[in-house]
């Protein structure tokens, strides 16, 4: 007679083999750090604090920028809250200083071992904890659910890929699912994948992608137009997020364009700072010639690539722009955000690999606002041929824009569903046209 594994078997299985990987894992984090935090908050030691407080978690760059409406909607909105954002990664422990200003308070997520875990959750005593996109950390979810944390999953994605490797982790991931209160999933495509692991469906909505109801900083404006008048009347084009292997491909097609336009400039911004230097070294083998960003060097009439090796200013630079490539999709990446131009009404070039942003891709594809492009030539064509068609630019642009406004709303749907999970009225009312 066979009896039932225990309780919680899967949990205790996976807690076994992080502490088994634990040299490993702490050989990793160690060099995802910054200055003003110490390396105990990787096993949970955080200073405790007596305002009540409200808990995100976001892992790292690409998660902050698509999660920035919604920490500045709860900022507005529970105002008596401390609101602390945690990352995995020191991109984005320095995406969140950039975009806040110490207006909200960061610490690294611990990893993910039980004591860790439980000595975070029970030091930052959270009213409501928020775990972004797929951020699913089994023993922080446990820890949670035993101090009585609710917790929500908000712009919950998992993509086709990702459900083939989760699906493997059936009844871990069954068990970690269970603790979540709340899972706003951003697409139905999503929402059935998270049912199939064992998410109840009564717990389960579909909000739509808060990615959409990202904003253009009229600050930066002014500065865009500013850089842009420092290039002189030349065309411009921007590769922004690109990946290693890609950078390759992009002075490939960048040297297509200067056949047709000898005076086009490339705006190219590799996606982690930890390869400004070896991008830089790149161009000048390829023979171009170089202005960096970082060492304030100007674009002169030479200039022909202009290396955006800073941080938190892709949006000014896409504001200088005439067409826009995305990375991380010429390599099996899986795309980064191509809303950004969008929404400046940019025309947007992506390679195939958009794994991580198909939903988008496919709603700007629907508007005809998404050119696709399958390799460095590819890539090349297409950018010479908006160029040299400022009318077709023109409306690419007006049509990217229009499909981000039109899919705007999961924000407002998204905190009607938080604050049923908080106890208590929020502070503040709930944007235009949301209910309780």
């Amino acid at each position: 007679m066979s009896s039932a594994p225990p309780k919680g078997w899967a949990r205790w299985l996976y807690s076994g083999a992080l502490y088994t990987l634990s040299p490993l894992i702490w050989r990793r984090v160690w060099r995802e750090q910054v200055p003003t935090h110490p390396r105990l908050e990787r096993l949970g030691h955080v200073p405790e604090s007596n305002d009540p407080t409200l808990w995100l978690h976001a892992a790292s760059v690409g998660e902050v920028i698509a999660a920035r409406p919604l920490i500045e909607a709860l900022r507005r909105r529970y105002p008596a809250h401390q609101l602390v954002v945690t990352t995995m990664t020191a991109t984005g422990a320095e995406r969140v200083e950039a975009l806040f200003k110490g207006e909200v308070t960061h610490h690294f997520v611990p990893l993910d071992f039980p004591g860790a875990a439980r000595r975070f959750v029970h030091t930052l005593a959270p009213e409501l904890a928020i775990f972004f996109e797929t951020e699913l950390w089994p023993n922080l979810l446990e820890a949670c659910h035993r101090r009585g944390v609710p917790v929500a999953v908000v712009n919950g994605r998992l993509s086709a890929r990702a459900m083939r490797g989760y699906r493997r982790l059936g009844a871990l991931m069954a068990n970690a699912l269970a603790k979540v209160d709340w899972l706003a999933a951003k697409s139905s495509e999503d929402a059935e994948r998270f049912r199939e692991l064992g998410m109840p469906g009564e717990r389960l909505d579909v909000v739509g992608s808060l990615k959409f109801d990202i904003d253009a900083d009229d600050r930066m404006s002014g500065e865009s137009e500013h850089l842009r008048a420092s290039f002189g009347p030349r065309p411009v084009w921007t590769a922004a997020s690109t990946h290693p292997g890609e950078d390759e491909q992009v002075l490939m097609a960048h040297r297509r364009v200067r056949e047709r336009y000898p005076d086009a400039l490339l705006i190219l911004v590799p996606r982690h700072p930890q390869r400004f230097d070896d991008v830089a070294e790149l161009c000048r083998e390829r023979g171009e010639t170089l202005a960096r960003r970082s060492r304030s060097e100007p674009v002169q009439d030479k200039t022909t690539v202009y290396l955006g090796d800073t941080m938190g200013e892709l949006m000014r630079l896409y504001g200088t722009t005439d067409v826009a490539f995305v990375g991380g999709s010429l390599v099996p990446v899986g795309g980064h955000n191509l809303l950004e131009p969008a929404i400046l009404g940019v025309p947007v070039l992506s390679g195939p690999e958009l794994a991580n942003f198909s939903d988008v891709a496919e709603v700007l594809r629907s508007a005809d606002a998404l050119v696709d492009v399958a390799d460095a030539e590819a890539l090349g064509e297409a950018v010479s041929a908006l160029l040299a068609a400022p009318d077709e630019r023109r409306r690419r642009g007006e049509a990217a824009k229009a499909a981000v406004m039109a899919q705007r709303g999961a924000l407002a749907r998204t905190l009607a569903g938080l604050a049923k999970l908080l106890p208590g009225d929020a502070e503040t009312p709930l944007p235009d046209g949301v209910n309780h």
